[in-house]
């Protein structure tokens, strides 16, 4: 009989994950099934914001309970010259997140990669003044926090601020303020949303000298009195990476230093490895051989895929206690950013859901087994 139920749960569930936003008696979601664990978000661009990709939008609001801004919010977008913010992709983003009453993540205050090129220059294309740049940062996240003041569960303040071996990475921040542009940028966020919670957020973080450094910095914001929620660990993996003894371990570091811990912005290749990082500007030319599934991925690929992400989801509900939320890094394998990186032409397989808007069989299967144990 249980066999029996298993079936029919299966099939509730796929039904379930195809696209329909109408939640029915026999609908398992996703955000139900780890509501005793964690938050299950994903980020969304602007074309699902803006009603472009309704299929999308139905999976989003039946299946996720939070959601994180994809690029709409980087400095680039939202505060493209000295004298202007552009606010409508930012309102509608926010605006989608309450309406489903979901926790709204923002992404990113500081971050060098999407940073608008005026920020850190003066009119002779050299660098402002720490001064000057103190007050750039401090208008610059004062206005965005402050226009969504009690509107945003959650910031994203500092984005990928240190290197794989520990070190400060070499940014217009770090350059013009020295390591005082991180203390700064959580005491200025503060101060524009008392309450909104404030996150470290960077790759590689399975690295132990990367996880040390970001233990200690950790540490000096609480020392200096300053307000610092999670880190969030962004879990761009693969297949046969990283080390997950590793991975654990920074789980723990991060918890044992009294911060919520975040998996960010979860995806997984099923590509060979080219770049085990997750900078964007890393790219290289395309080689036929890096991009073997060009129309599909092979049965036995794609179940060592699934058992792959089947086992890294064990070890987040191991360690629930520790973490507050686990969010993809977008929907469906059509809209990953790993799709052409870092080559074009690329590729990939690493979402919850497939091309066609479907539920990857790990999580189906995890989701029929909680309902046949009722």
């Amino acid at each position: 009989m249980k066999t029996m139920f298993w079936g029919l749960a299966l099939l509730a569930i796929t039904a379930s994950a195809c696209g329909s936003s109408e939640k029915t008696a026999d609908t398992v979601t996703v955000k139900d099934h780890f509501k005793n664990d964690f938050l299950i978000g994903a980020a969304i661009p602007v074309n699902h914001v803006n009603g472009l990709d309704q299929k999308a939008d139905s999976v989003v609001s039946l299946h996720f309970n939070s959601v994180v801004a994809e690029n709409c919010m980087k400095c680039e977008k939202i505060h493209p010259e000295a004298d202007r913010y552009f606010w409508d992709d930012a309102d509608a983003f926010v605006k989608y997140g309450e309406e489903r009453d979901m926790a709204v993540i923002g992404h990113c205050l500081v971050w060098h990669s999407q940073l608008a090129p005026w920020f850190p220059y003066d009119e002779n294309g050299k660098y402002v003044s720490a001064e000057v740049f103190k007050e750039r940062l401090r208008d610059h996240i004062h206005t965005i926090v402050g226009r969504y003041k009690g509107r945003i569960h959650g910031w994203d303040v500092v984005n990928e601020a240190i290197e794989d071996d520990g070190s400060y990475r070499h940014t217009p921040f770090y350059d013009i303020l020295g390591e005082e542009f991180i203390p700064l940028a959580f005491q200025y966020a503060h101060e524009a949303d008392p309450d909104a919670e404030l996150y470290l957020n960077d790759f590689s973080m399975a690295i132990p000298a990367k996880r040390e450094a970001y233990v200690r910095i950790i540490g000096e914001l609480k020392n200096r009195g300053l307000r610092i929620d999670g880190m969030g660990m962004q879990s761009h993996i693969g297949i046969d990476y990283p080390d997950m003894e590793e991975y654990e371990k920074t789980i723990v570091a991060l918890g044992n230093a009294g911060v919520s811990v975040m998996v960010t912005e979860l995806d997984m290749t099923a590509l060979p490895a080219v770049n085990f990082g997750a900078n964007v500007d890393d790219n290289v030319n395309f080689n036929e051989n890096k991009n073997p599934y060009p129309d599909s991925l092979p049965d036995e690929v794609s179940k060592e895929w699934n058992d792959r992400m089947a086992s890294v989801f064990r070890l987040y509900k191991k360690h629930s206690d520790l973490i507050s939320r686990v969010t993809f890094w977008g929907t469906h394998d059509g809209m990953s950013w790993r799709n052409d990186w870092p080559m074009h032409g690329r590729t990939d397989y690493p979402l919850l859901f497939d091309r066609n808007y479907e539920m990857k069989p790990f999580m189906v299967k995890e989701l029929a087994e909680e309902e046949a144990e009722k």
